[in-house]
């Protein structure tokens, strides 16, 4: 069979129609150093399966072969092989559900508005202390936060959202209060972000964002410009709030499933809102709406008046009937 050829690549053409264009090519370069000198008649269940134990993150695995199914079909699809190669996946983990309560989610944004920056207040060597300064390197995280818990949005998405719609951004009708999550000029993916009505608190701060910098291109903007990524000032902001470990910036999405449900909200649109399907939001987050298994608790702790009566009855006749004895003939 044909060897795994050309190595993986990603054109320039299609870089900006991907979102997290960087971890993809994180993921390539991991298939390439694994998979590229190998023949297609070597893919199989056990390189797979040894591919996975190197990798030793299981969900990391899973991910990364999934692109190489989809690099060895786009093969097999544009002509250049026939034969059927199989991928053989790791399991799916269970999903996560750690989210963040009411206290805890004020107590994160909080920690990010009012956090200084902290330098020495010395240039000597022998003198380590450091002194607040009037920087505040995590303003902008308190804003991802609130477009997080109150839309439950992909973090791209959030980082993406602007005023003024353009090319590559998710656009953010302030006047009909509407959130386009969808970048411009993005295809449609697997990962839903349907467009959705904002919540009044929400959108109030939206525009309150705006009037006071009528100039800025992103509702999240670090000196002035577009946030990428925030993972490394999210798991400082988490650290400084003294929150348990294992807070990311998706535990934002799940919080926001998870209070919707609290509050009783109908899952379809629940799930409609969050951009994620019905069958996914209750099997992940059911368990913590009132009504979850109601009836069935309801029912298995109450009594049947009917039921009552005939085993009532029922033991009236038995009593009659049982201590009666048969003559002896």
């Amino acid at each position: 069979m044909d060897k795994l050829r050309g190595r993986f690549n990603v054109d320039s053409e299609s870089e900006d129609k991907i979102p997290d264009i960087r971890k993809l090519k994180r993921r390539i370069e991991r298939l390439n150093n694994w998979w590229g000198a190998k023949m297609l008649g070597e893919v199989n269940g056990e390189a797979c399966r040894s591919y996975a134990r190197e990798r030793a993150q299981r969900g990391g695995a899973r991910r990364d072969l999934e692109d190489l199914r989809a690099a060895i079909g786009h093969h097999a699809a544009e002509g250049f092989h026939r034969e059927i190669v199989k991928i053989s996946l790791p399991e799916k983990g269970q999903p996560r559900d750690k989210w963040l309560t009411r206290s805890d989610a004020a107590k994160l944004i909080w920690t990010c508005w009012r956090y200084r920056e902290m330098q020495k207040g010395s240039r000597r060597r022998t003198n380590d202390l450091k002194v607040p300064t009037s920087k505040r390197p995590l303003r902008h995280l308190a804003r991802f936060i609130l477009l997080g818990i109150y839309s439950g949005t992909r973090a791209g998405a959030i980082a993406a959202a602007s005023p003024i719609p353009a090319i590559g951004r998710s656009y953010v009708d302030l006047e009909r209060g509407r959130y386009y999550r969808l970048k411009q000029g993005s295809a449609k993916t697997n990962k839903r972000q349907p467009t959705v009505p904002i919540p009044l608190r929400l959108l109030a701060h939206l525009q309150r964002w705006h009037r006071t910098n009528p100039e800025a291109k992103h509702f999240v903007e670090y000196n002035g410009k577009a946030v990428t990524s925030v993972k490394t000032a999210f798991k400082s902001a988490v650290r400084l709030a003294s929150l348990s470990p294992g807070i990311s910036p998706h535990t934002l999405r799940h919080t926001a499933a998870t209070w919707l449900m609290q509050r009783g909200a109908d899952p379809w649109q629940a799930a409609g809102y969050l951009g994620m399907s019905l069958e996914v939001l209750l099997n992940t987050y059911g368990h913590h709406h009132p009504d979850y298994l109601s009836d069935a608790v309801e029912k298995i702790a109450s009594r049947d008046p009917a039921g009552e009566r005939k085993a009532h009855v029922s033991g009236a006749i038995s009593g009659a009937v049982l201590p009666i004895k048969r003559k002896r003939a």
